[in-house]
């Protein structure tokens, strides 16, 4: 499995959930992987792990932070935004923190890890770089989900925007959009809720082949978008959803 052979990744969000399947994927697939997250002591154990990963702990909404991570690449081929969190709630729930919070690490992140990705990939006159945005966004919404989908929205936004600004310079930019992913912050909001049983059930009825997604299936779609097999695609919100969107 080499669709990645020799090419060098960055992902974020990658001590658990979409981003560190991401990782484990990439490093299957023959790429140089530097693995990003603020929770070193999970990256520390990945990487024991898997002894040829590269950890760095960078809090990616930190622009210091990012900018000297990625001053020290000599290249990079491939960035994966996977950090991101989930603010529940409508518009009156929504507090002023839960607002920053929101931008911060759904778009502010991504800017930042973008903009700093951008000048290596253009000196090489190509890279690819994956967005994990979300089905609930500009493409649908859902209930108490005020600043989530506002801030996916915008990651689908950005990612649109940079796709046609760096085109012509061989860059890519496509975001991933998935519904319900069963992710360890996902199960932890389930196991949190008075009846965690029908919590699950009714996460994995929104979808009509009736279950959650995995994470697995997320990294396998930022398999293709990362590897030159899809390099006629790019601006893309491509929607992996179990059907919820039919």
């Amino acid at each position: 499995m080499t669709r990645l052979k020799d090419k060098v990744c960055v992902v974020t969000g990658a001590a658990a959930g979409i981003g560190r399947e991401t990782v484990l994927a990439f490093l299957r697939e023959g790429a140089g992987v530097h693995a990003l997250d603020r929770d070193e002591a999970e990256l520390e154990l990945l990487a024991r792990e898997h002894p040829g990963l590269r950890i760095a702990r960078v809090d990616a909404t930190d622009p210091d932070a990012v900018q000297g991570f990625h001053a020290g690449l000599d290249r990079l081929d491939v960035q994966v935004n996977c950090a991101g969190m989930v603010a529940v709630g409508r518009l009156t729930d929504c507090t002023a923190d839960d607002w920053r919070r929101s931008l911060d690490l759904n778009m502010t992140s991504i800017f930042l890890m973008m903009r700093a990705a951008l000048g290596l990939m253009a000196q090489a006159g190509r890279g690819s770089i994956v967005n994990i945005a979300s089905v609930i966004s500009s493409i649908g919404a859902a209930p108490d989900r005020f600043a989530y989908g506002a801030t996916k929205a915008g990651v689908i936004g950005m990612t649109k925007s940079v796709a046609l600004d760096y085109a012509a310079q061989g860059i890519r930019c496509n975001a991933i959009c998935p519904s319900a992913v069963e992710t360890p912050s996902m199960t932890a909001r389930i196991e949190a809720m008075a009846d965690s049983a029908a919590a699950r059930q009714a996460f994995g009825a929104r979808q009509p082949l009736g279950r959650m997604g995995t994470p697995a299936e997320i990294a396998e779609l930022a398999v293709y978008l990362a590897s030159d097999l899809s390099a006629f695609m790019t601006g893309g919100a491509i929607v992996i959803d179990g059907g919820a969107k039919l």
